[in-house]
């Protein structure tokens, strides 16, 4: 296992983190705490999880298996939680209010098992609460201790920018962080939202880097996938929608050259995605989500592997999302290779 720092910040974290959506639904909890064990046994110190993955239940897991856990593994493990989305029925049970951010990070408190959170991220952006509302909260859990870091997670570049340079312009806790959906088939975060991050100092932490599946390669071309698989349990699920997904050519472009490059390496397809995007720009750690223990283990196989220029070059043309337009185009191409020739 590789470490890195997090962020902009001097707190060291795995290079793979762990992933926990999955604890208490598709994941129970007997293979959750034998997920968690072989993680910490692999070198992994960064652990991910979330107020309403399985309602409640990832954070009640995790919890009993801190407290359980030998003190120098409690010690060393970097813990990673996020707040805004409904925890009751209630008016006030979401968003990034104090209220509720007040309730919510106390509940996490308790079914952690903690009296500090390393990294406590919005879960996303709020709409309706004023930003200062949501940062000032933060600064105030920071200083009484409750976390020690301030995360972002699903906010667009704007949204990102508008808050780092709030906090800093009020002196309060700047975030260090964006969780965002990052992977080879979806690399559009690239024309905004990981430029701001390197002009920020923060570290990008990205989900689902396996796109739900897909760049392991268990997906065919005209074949709707069935059976035990997030697809196959519903292949209309989200952003891995497998009708749309599977009528662009480029997917399986892609799905190709990750396998070439598997092949060649005698690696799975998943370490190849794993180390692909773990070496992108301002990656910190890469977040894994695993079913089953068979899965986690081949995806920490991905710890320590790089791959090399011929190799990177490959994917990066068959992912290449190509251009969006003004200003993504050749303007925005000619701008970043400052271009002299009296274009403007």
């Amino acid at each position: 296992m590789e470490y890195r720092l997090l962020g902009r910040t001097g707190c060291v974290v795995s290079s793979l983190c762990l992933g926990t959506m999955t604890f208490g639904d598709e994941a129970d909890e007997a293979t959750s705490l034998a997920q968690l064990d072989a993680f910490v046994a692999a070198g992994g110190t960064f652990i991910d999880t979330a107020d309403v993955y399985a309602g409640t239940a990832s954070e009640s897991i995790i919890g009993r298996w801190l407290s359980n856990a030998p003190s120098d593994v409690r010690e060393q493990v970097v813990l990673a939680t996020k707040g805004r989305f409904p925890t009751g029925d209630g008016p006030n049970d979401l968003g990034l209010s104090r209220r509720h951010l007040s309730a919510a990070l106390d509940a996490s408190l308790r079914r952690l098992q903690v009296d500090t959170i390393d990294l406590y991220q919005v879960h996303a952006w709020d709409p309706l609460t004023p930003l200062e509302e949501t940062l000032r909260f933060l600064d105030d859990a920071v200083t009484a201790g409750k976390i020690r870091y301030v995360g972002l997670s699903n906010f667009t570049a704007w949204q990102l920018q508008r808050a780092v340079d709030l906090a800093g312009f009020q002196g309060w806790s700047v975030p260090v962080t964006l969780q965002p959906h990052y992977n080879l088939l979806g690399r559009e975060l690239e024309w905004e939202i990981v430029p701001a991050c390197a002009a920020n100092g923060l570290g990008i932490l990205p989900w689902s880097p396996l796109g739900g599946g897909w760049l392991t390669g268990k997906y065919r071309p005209d074949e709707r996938p069935t059976g035990a698989s997030r697809l196959g349990d519903d292949p209309d699920r989200g952003l891995e929608a497998y009708d749309l997904r599977s009528a662009e050519q480029r997917t399986w472009d892609v799905i190709e050259a990750v396998r070439q490059v598997a092949d060649a390496r005698g690696r799975s397809m998943a370490q190849v995605a794993l180390a692909w995007v773990a070496d992108r720009p301002q990656v910190s750690s890469v977040i894994l989500g695993a079913r089953t223990l068979e899965q986690l283990t081949d995806n920490l196989g991905a710890a320590g592997l790089h791959l090399d220029e011929e190799e990177t070059a490959l994917l990066d043309a068959a992912s290449d999302p190509g251009a969006a337009g003004y200003p993504y185009g050749e303007q925005g191409i000619a701008q970043r290779s400052r271009r002299i020739d009296g274009g403007r």
